[in-house]
């Protein structure tokens, strides 16, 4: 019996063991299973918290590439005024900016007190002012993203405008090249042959412009032929036109004008040219100049006839002593 009895105990004493063993590890799986469904709970939120805090990035995100977008607005034109246009619809959509202009690069900037101002440099060289009034806060940093959207767009228009010029400019001289003269010529020998209307053809050549070069170099008579050159250009009408020929030889056409009205403006013109003092350097120079004139209809109906009449006209000039204005009778 004693033994059934000590059988029985060390059994029940077994089974309160393993019930605590049970209760304990189920006590420590409940607590695990909490922490983990917290740990859960906090992953879920940090993950809200990432998806908010990815859409405000991607908000941002996707603000700044529309902005940077502007790039390929602005780059659809050459025209500044136009580029401008552009620019200033982007500020009025994305910034509360309530005024923006676009000033000079000489304009007095005290008289934008209270405005954000923003230089426009192209190759360390200011070309103007961004100015706007109104920016605050986040805007700032928009309204620089788009200003140096706008500075490329801008760059790029002057640039263009740079090599337009430079295609029709004669480079000593600043007057039509050689090409776009020829180019005009035609557009108003046209004009003229549809209004009947008639206009005078100037070739004007230096005297003995070789003599100075040889005797006080290139530079000199570079600068000779500039000086002459501007003389021309401020003598003649606005609506007249002159390009260089070629060597010292200047190109004129007197827009409706008539031989005896050409001959008049020509003999004008040489005198501004003899009467003129021409500092060079070190010298005071004299120079004077002998002029052909041809003129629509009278001496031709083409460019080249016109041309070929002038020239002949210039050659008598030359033949008569210089400093003179011919024509062909």
């Amino acid at each position: 019996m004693l033994y059934v009895a000590v059988l029985l105990f060390l059994t029940a004493l077994s089974v309160f063991f393993i019930e605590r063993i049970l209760r304990e590890g189920l006590l420590k799986k409940k607590n695990r299973l909490k922490d983990l469904e917290l740990e859960y709970s906090q992953l879920i939120k940090e993950e809200a918290r990432l998806i908010e805090e990815n859409r405000g990035l991607d908000a941002e995100a996707n603000e700044k590439i529309a902005l940077y977008n502007l790039t390929k607005d602005i780059c659809k034109s050459l025209d500044e005024d136009r580029i401008f246009i552009i620019f200033k619809e982007w500020i009025s959509n994305y910034l509360n900016a309530s005024d923006c202009q676009l000033l000079a690069k000489d304009a007095d900037l005290s008289l934008y007190a209270g405005f954000t101002i923003l230089p426009l440099i192209i190759q360390k060289d200011s070309v103007g002012y961004l100015v706007a009034r109104g920016i605050t806060g986040r805007d700032t940093e928009r309204f620089q993203i788009l200003a140096q959207q706008f500075l490329i767009g801008f760059k790029r228009a002057l640039l263009y405008k740079k090599m337009q010029e430079m295609s029709i400019t004669d480079s000593l001289t600043h007057l039509f090249s050689r090409r776009h003269f020829l180019e005009r010529f035609k557009e108003e020998l046209r004009r003229s042959k549809k209004f009947k209307y008639n206009f005078s053809f100037l070739m004007v050549d230096i005297d003995k412009f070789k003599d100075f070069n040889d005797k006080y170099g290139h530079l000199v008579g570079d600068a000779i032929l500039r000086e002459v050159s501007k003389t021309v250009k401020d003598t003649i009408r606005q609506i007249d036109f002159v390009g260089r020929y070629g060597g010292e030889e200047l190109s004129v056409i007197l827009v409706e004008t008539d031989k005896e009205q050409a001959l008049f403006a020509s003999e004008r013109l040489r005198r501004a040219i003899e009467e003129k003092n021409i500092k060079v350097y070190d010298e005071e120079l004299k120079v004077t100049v002998s002029i052909g004139i041809a003129t629509f209809s009278d001496d031709g109906a083409t460019c080249e006839a016109i041309i070929e009449v002038a020239d002949k006209a210039l050659y008598q000039a030359k033949e008569a002593g210089r400093n003179r204005v011919k024509y062909l009778s």
